[in-house]
């Protein structure tokens, strides 16, 4: 399989996130849509019924008319039917003449009860206009009795309009419980795989280590290479290879922190780095203080230094200046700035640099930030990240650990 089709998913993931949260505010905005569809035709139904209520009162106070069956009939199938829709009729003086569906507490005085009465009716005037209720007399042909309506919608309704956001509520609650499963899920197998693969890297580096071991004692034993510093530097790579190992091998276990001098450790990185590394590459360690102590595991944390000068090379491309510079900060810290003079980073794959897989080098697994902020934040209980970069500068990154809060420098 190859690399892209193995770190697909994770240089999409961006990609997909959007695609799942347009797809459920759709889901959501249509959902949301059609109810206050429904609610507004529920509405318009409800306020035709309370019309035709006030209109039911009007005629049936209505002093030309006469008391008959129609009115019986009225009264039993509109007003009397009426069970679901709160309301308050006032007088014209903003007396409280009657009220129904409405529930009040019959230990409270009369006063009492039309004081909150009337403030409920001021409330439903901000959502409904009042009906006037104006019955006219026969005689003088002018209303006898001026009378305000005054309604809210049925409690039916109002569970209705929050329902899709109830539902909704519902829905997110179990998809964010789902996606955290899934999360741990996925973040368990990939530690599985990230263990599995160093594990198996270290016991298979082991016996090419252990046969360079001997070559080089058998060619210690010749005449020629008696002073030759040819052994001397594959002595010292043979050291690092085991290093290695060691890293790999505590890929997965609790790694043990120490208190170290973190000048010495980058130093002892950069020493190594100079050695190896085109003399148009220049390494410079800068500190204001010769001793700066952090709890680390040495081992790793001098990877992480690695893996970020080596990628600094890369963008430098065989040219160029690494800075590496110690300092402490407030609250116990210490920051770490490496800096390099490199063709720096898009703004936007700031946030990718980190994911496994992400590479700019045709033939890298883009593994070795991925490993280096798992070092760091899992292990180190540290941050790492891009402090700055502009595209044709250079780019710093930084890494932020804690500092023994007995002691400060020497």
């Amino acid at each position: 399989m190859a690399r892209s089709d193995v770190f697909n998913i994770y240089q999409n993931k961006s990609n997909l996130k959007w695609i799942v949260l347009i797809a459920a505010t759709v889901i959501s905005l249509g959902s949301i849509l059609y109810t206050n569809m429904l609610v507004g035709k529920l509405k318009e139904r409800e306020k035709s019924f309370i019309r035709l209520y006030a209109k039911t009162l009007e005629f049936a106070l209505d002093e030309s008319v006469t008391i008959n069956q129609d009115i019986n009939f009225i009264s039993e199938e509109i007003i009397l039917q009426n069970n679901s829709m709160p309301m308050i009729i006032l007088d014209s003086l903003g007396h409280v003449y009657g009220y129904k569906n409405i529930k009040v507490d019959s230990s409270q005085s009369k006063a009492e009860i039309e004081q909150k009465l009337q403030a409920m009716a001021a409330k439903m005037a901000r959502e409904y206009k009042p009906i006037r209720i104006a019955p006219m007399n026969p005689v003088t042909g002018k209303p006898y009795l001026v009378q305000y309506l005054y309604y809210r919608h049925s409690n039916l309704l109002t569970q209705l309009i929050y329902y899709p956001y109830v539902q909704l509520s519902v829905i997110a609650i179990f998809g964010f419980i789902a996606y955290l499963a899934f999360s741990f899920s996925r973040t368990a197998e990939q530690n599985r795989v990230w263990v599995g693969m160093a594990k198996e890297t270290a016991h298979q580096l082991g016996t090419p280590i252990s046969s360079l071991m001997a070559w080089v004692e058998y060619l210690r034993a010749d005449e020629k290479f008696t002073d030759s510093e040819i052994l001397d530097e594959l002595d010292k790579d043979i050291m690092k290879l085991q290093l290695i190992t060691e890293r790999f091998s505590s890929i997965g276990s609790v790694p043990v922190l120490r208190e170290e001098d973190l000048v010495e450790v980058v130093q002892r990185v950069a020493g190594y780095l100079r050695t190896r590394l085109s003399d148009r590459i220049k390494i410079e360690v800068k500190t204001m203080h010769d001793k700066v102590l952090a709890n680390i595991n040495a081992p790793l944390f001098e990877w992480v230094v690695e893996n970020i000068c080596k990628n600094a090379v890369d963008a430098m491309q065989g040219e160029g200046q690494i800075t590496i510079k110690i300092q402490e900060a407030s609250d116990w810290r210490v920051f770490i700035d490496i800096t390099d003079t490199g063709k720096g980073i898009p703004p936007g794959k700031l946030r990718q640099v980190f994911n496994p897989g992400y590479t700019t080098k045709k033939r890298g697994w883009g593994l070795g930030l991925a490993l280096a902020k798992r070092i760091i934040e899992n292990y180190h209980q540290g941050r790492i990240f891009v402090h700055s970069s502009e595209p044709g500068k250079g780019t710093t990154f930084r890494i932020v650990l804690k500092r023994p809060q007995a002691r400060r420098h020497r």
